[in-house]
C-alpha cells in the first residue's frame, strides 16, 4: 500500500513540474488571455476526442453528472482566464506567488465537502502565506491586478480541485476532463460571442503562439489533468493543491532563466516568497505528523 502512495506522489510531482512549465508557455504565447484559454481548451478537446476514439472510450454520463461537471468546467474556465490573465498583466513570478494562496483557501473548503474537522494548523499557516502576499503587494505594489488575478486563480483551483475530488468517486477520470472542459469551451464560446471577441484578429494567431498552443495543450493539459483528476482518489485535494505550490518554485525559476525576472523584482518579493515555501513545508510535515497520530 505504502508503495501505491509513494508512486501517486511520484506522479504528482511530475505532474506538478510540468505544469510549472505552463506560465511560461503563457507568457511565450502572443495572445491575450481570452485567446489563449479558448485555444487552449479547443485544442486539448481535438486530442482527447482523437484518444478517445484509439481506446473507444464511452461517453455516456448521467443528466446529473453532466450538470454537475458543466458547473465545475465553467469554474475551470474562470480559473484559467484568471490564471494567464494575471501573467498578462504582471509576470509569470507574481502570478506564482499569488496562486500559493490556494493553501489557504483549500484548508477552508475540503474540511467542509468532505466533512472533516478543520485543521487549525492548515488556516494559521494559510494565513501566513497571505501574510507574506501582502509583504509582496505592500512593495510590488504595481502589481496588484498580477496579484489578484493570481488569488483568484488560487480560489477557482482549490475550488474545482475539491469538486473533482468528489466527483472522481461517481465518474472516471477521462470523463470528468472530456465534459468539464468541453463545458468551460461552450460557456466561453456563449460569452465570446455575446461579447464581440468573435473577430478576424481573434482567429489571427503567429506561428509562436500556435507553437506555445499545441504545447500547452498536448503537454501541459491532457495527460496532466487526467491524471491530477484521478489521484484524488489516493491523495487528498488539501495534498494536492500543497504539492501543487512546488509549481511556484518552478514557475519562478523558469522566469529568470527564460525572461530574466529576477531584474524586475525586489529583494522583499523573494524574502515573500521564501516565508510562503516555508509555510508550505511546514504544513507538510505537521499534516504528516497528524495523519500518524
Amino acid at each position: 500500500m505504502d508503495k501505491g502512495i509513494n508512486k501517486q506522489f511520484w506522479l504528482l510531482h511530475f505532474i506538478v513540474f510540468i505544469w510549472g512549465f505552463s506560465p511560461i508557455l503563457g507568457k511565450f504565447i502572443e495572445t491575450d488571455a481570452w485567446q489563449l484559454v479558448w485555444f487552449r481548451i479547443l485544442l486539448t478537446l481535438i486530442i482527447l476526442i482523437i484518444y478517445f476514439r484509439i481506446i473507444r472510450q464511452e461517453l455516456k454520463i448521467s443528466v446529473k453528472n453532466l450538470l454537475k461537471l458543466s458547473a465545475i468546467g465553467t469554474i475551470i474556465a474562470i480559473h484559467w482566464l484568471a490564471f494567464y490573465g494575471a501573467i498578462k498583466v504582471s509576470n509569470v513570478s507574481v502570478t506564482m506567488v499569488s496562486f500559493s494562496t490556494g493553501t489557504l483557501f483549500s484548508a477552508i473548503i475540503e474540511p467542509i465537502l468532505f466533512k472533516r474537522r478543520i485543521r487549525y494548523y492548515e488556516i494559521i499557516i494559510g494565513l501566513i502565506i497571505i501574510a507574506a502576499i501582502a509583504l509582496i503587494f505592500s512593495i510590488e505594489f504595481q502589481f496588484w491586478l498580477g496579484i489578484s488575478l493570481g488569488i483568484l486563480a488560487a480560489f477557482t483551483s482549490s475550488l474545482f480541485g475539491v469538486f473533482n475530488g468528489l466527483m472522481v468517486k461517481e465518474v472516471s477520470s477521462k470523463l470528468i476532463t472530456f465534459y468539464e472542459l468541453t463545458a468551460a469551451m461552450v460557456v466561453l464560446s456563449i460569452y465570446y460571442a455575446f461579447g464581440g471577441k468573435f473577430t478576424a484578429d481573434f482567429f489571427n494567431l503567429s506561428g509562436q503562439s500556435w507553437l506555445g498552443l499545441v504545447l500547452l495543450a498536448g503537454v501541459c493539459t491532457v495527460f496532466p489533468f487526467i491524471a491530477s483528476v484521478n489521484l484524488s482518489k489516493y491523495i487528498s485535494p488539501y495534498t494536492i493543491v500543497l504539492t501543487v505550490n512546488l509549481e511556484t518554485v518552478y514557475g519562478i525559476i523558469w522566469a529568470i532563466l527564460f525572461f530574466k525576472e529576477n531584474n524586475e523584482l525586489t529583494p522583499t518579493f523573494y524574502a515573500g516568497v521564501l516565508i510562503i515555501l516555508g509555510a508550505i513545508f511546514l504544513n507538510g510535515y505537521l499534516n504528516k505528523r497528524f495523519n500518524k497520530e
